[in-house]
């Protein structure tokens, strides 16, 4: 019976899957066929270092990317010894989903943009914006987000700017707000797809999603808020178009940012027409039926027996994608 060991913490729902209650239910549904998990709720860097020490494991999950108190914002503090995939690639321990790098080049928008970019995979126009930084000239309407945030923080109508004088006021917003730089893009004004990867190499797959919901939740744009997020406002549709080009999107882009196991892949249609790239999601959303994975694994394998079902396979094949990477399963 392979052993999971779940790492969470008080960042566990800014940084990773979800909550606690997320989490237990990810280590319920593992605790089933051929499989057990536990999870170790860690608050400091002692406290992880012990529990690496003193815990049965095979392989580790973690939904953190380094260990903070903060359960608002993800944020940029980071030490470069802090990174927990760095911590397992030093002591040799096997973990489930993307390396260090990776996770390191997706927490940073800005970083993501530039290697997509890099391998011509289609993106905005962006700029970095820090503290004393000029102000970019660009066409407008422009979009302006945290740079290093989740969940859609920091977003709402103001994020969309019509002039040079909103733009550097929300600038300064996102600079004062979350303590790191602004990542200012064109707007995007076209429907928002996500797609789901799963596995590696000939058993990796692309589940593509249409992300809707009640015209109601919207606001001034149509542009999900993080209070939309992870709470059953949005839902998730197969697409009526498009899909195989989102799919082949996603693949490009995680190719080129070496992705395993299980991200996702955030996109919206620009002015013309065309997909861009808005996020690629290291740690995605893992509430049963309201996260995104989940509804999309239930809209391409969905069961007789339900979503509940749904759920437990798909955390087991994300879990068998990265013991079977390590020669574990």
């Amino acid at each position: 019976m392979k052993k999971i060991l779940i790492i969470t913490g008080p960042a566990g729902d800014a940084q990773g899957w979800g909550n606690m209650a997320a989490t237990q239910d990810l280590c319920d549904a593992l605790n089933s066929d051929g499989k057990s998990a536990e999870i170790a709720y860690v608050e400091t860097m002692e406290d992880f270092e012990k529990v690496l020490e003193e815990k049965d494991y095979d392989i580790v999950w973690s939904a953190l990317y380094y260990i903070s108190e903060r359960e608002d914002i993800i944020g940029m503090n980071i030490d470069d010894d802090a990174w927990l995939a760095d911590k397992f690639d030093k002591k040799g321990i096997p973990y489930i989903g993307p390396d260090s790098q990776c996770m390191k080049d997706m927490i940073d928008k800005f970083s993501t943009h530039s290697i997509l970019k890099q391998n011509n995979v289609a993106v905005p126009n962006h700029f970095l914006v820090g503290p004393g930084d000029p102000v970019p000239e660009m066409d407008y309407p422009a979009f302006v987000k945290p740079s290093c945030e989740s969940r859609s923080v920091g977003i709402s109508d103001e994020s969309v700017v019509h002039n040079k004088e909103e733009l550097a006021a929300r600038i300064k917003y996102v600079n004062d707000t979350f303590e790191q730089p602004a990542l200012v893009e064109d707007f995007l004004p076209g429907l928002e797809y996500t797609v789901l990867m799963l596995g590696n190499d000939e058993n990796q797959e692309f589940l593509a999603g249409h992300v809707i919901t009640d015209e109601a939740h919207y606001g001034q744009y149509q542009i999900f808020r993080s209070d939309m997020r992870g709470v059953g406002i949005t839902k998730v549709k197969v697409p009526d178009a498009h899909a195989e080009e989102a799919n082949e999107l996603c693949r490009q882009a995680v190719t080129a940012l070496n992705c395993k196991d299980h991200v996702r892949v955030d996109m919206r249609f620009a002015a013309d027409g065309k997909l861009r790239v808005i996020e690629v999601n290291g740690i995605p959303g893992l509430k049963p039926v309201k996260s995104w994975s989940p509804q999309l694994y239930t809209l391409y394998h969905g069961s007789e027996q339900g979503p509940e079902e749904d759920y437990r396979q798909l955390v087991h094949q994300v879990a068998d994608s990265g013991l079977s990477r390590y020669g574990l399963k």
